[in-house]
């Protein structure tokens, strides 16, 4: 009989891929994914900021208040804008309104400009449109002469 006697030391089982890289896999796992949904919601912000960037009232809105010899001599040049810009801008179709808070600041200050507007038949008509500098009482406005005067929208316009 050629029987051969068993080893005395049984070799360990082999552990799957998991167990032998669960602790380096798993942080990575979840930093790679806190990772990917920070970047997911800086880009979103980034999208939307950059959206009211380019609309049609921030421009304006921008335009006048960066030539406006007020809001010059309470600021200081350069004036620069906030990064937060609150509010909201929707459209549809030759319809829309926008309501946005933009901060504002120069070396003398902080300001903030708000708009509110709409817009009927693709023509915006400003509501408000102001600039508050910090520490001050007195709004500048900075719509034009026929901006203030103009009259309200009938009814059957303004819906």
């Amino acid at each position: 009989m050629n029987a051969q006697p068993p080893p005395l030391h049984s070799a360990a089982p082999t552990r799957n891929w998991w167990e032998r890289n669960w602790k380096w896999f798993l942080p990575t796992l979840l930093v790679t994914g806190l990772v990917c949904l920070v970047g997911f919601f800086v880009l979103l912000f980034g999208l939307i900021n950059g959206m009211m960037r380019s609309s049609e009232p921030y421009q304006t809105a921008m335009q006048r208040a960066l030539a406006q010899p007020q809001v010059i001599a309470a600021l200081g040049e350069p004036i620069e804008v906030g990064w937060f810009i609150q509010g909201n801008i929707g459209t549809q179709g030759s319809r829309g309104s926008a309501d946005l808070a933009i901060p504002l600041a120069g070396p003398h200050g902080g300001a903030t400009l708000y708009v509110v507007g709409e817009q009927t038949a693709g023509t915006w008509h400003y509501e408000l449109m102001i600039v508050r500098i910090v520490g001050q009482d007195q709004a500048i406005d900075l719509r034009l002469p026929q901006e203030r005067q103009a009259p309200a929208l009938p009814e059957d316009v303004a819906e």
